[in-house]
């Protein structure tokens, strides 16, 4: 299947290259793009794209009031958003974390990690890149104020910690020498038992727990 894609970034230059980009990929479709925030809930609710890449500083509404939007309860489509930034203005990273974001990408990211970033967000499988994931949750998660019994089984737990190092189902069945169902399994788990809704949820809950330490 063709993965539909909604750019929203205010630079046109930004949108264009990353257009270019997605054009050479075969299972990739570019369907629209918005300017700003309130654009972006406009063009998602009118074309429905699968994945939408969304720049956190955007006029008239910023990325993070426009994901919100986006999941919304009851919201009549909801598609996988993956923020755009640079590591200078990511005092917006948490709030992105909490409502629902499924990945993040930066600015100057290129052709291989662009595309990857599309397909992981579609199939809800990775943490777009572990070197801006970690990093990101290791500066902006906020420690628990006091700790809590975990409600995961010790596998759960072996687990959510490799999701947090941005590790694929892959590479944590690889890891724990089980299989890729299996994984998938024990995050359907998780999710469950912590109200996460995908995986970055879940690995800003390690770090947050300090399991990741």
């Amino acid at each position: 299947m063709t993965i539909r894609v909604l750019l929203a970034d205010d630079q046109t230059i930004v949108r264009t290259g990353m257009a270019m980009i997605l054009a050479a990929e075969d299972d990739i479709e570019v369907v629209a793009q918005a300017a700003d925030g309130v654009a972006a809930i406009q063009q998602t609710e009118l074309h429905r794209p699968d994945v939408v890449l969304m720049d956190i500083r955007m006029p008239r509404l910023n990325g993070i009031e426009a994901l919100r939007h986006l999941h919304r309860p009851g919201a009549p489509h909801t598609p996988k958003v993956v923020m755009v930034t640079t590591f200078d203005d990511d005092e917006y990273v948490h709030q992105a974390l909490h409502n629902g974001a499924c990945g993040f990408l930066l600015k100057d990211a290129g052709p291989r990690l662009l595309a990857e970033a599309v397909r992981s967000a579609a199939s809800g499988e990775a943490l777009i890149s572990p070197s801006i994931t970690v990093r990101l949750l290791r500066e902006f998660a906020r420690p628990a104020a006091a700790a809590a019994p975990s409600p995961l089984s010790q596998r759960e737990t072996e687990v959510a910690v490799l999701v947090s190092r941005g590790h694929t189902n892959t590479e944590v069945a690889a890891a724990l020498h089980i299989s890729a169902g299996t994984v998938k399994t024990h995050l359907t788990n998780i999710q469950s038992k912590l109200g996460a809704r995908n995986r970055v949820e879940i690995a800003a809950w390690v770090w947050e727990s300090g399991l990741a330490r």
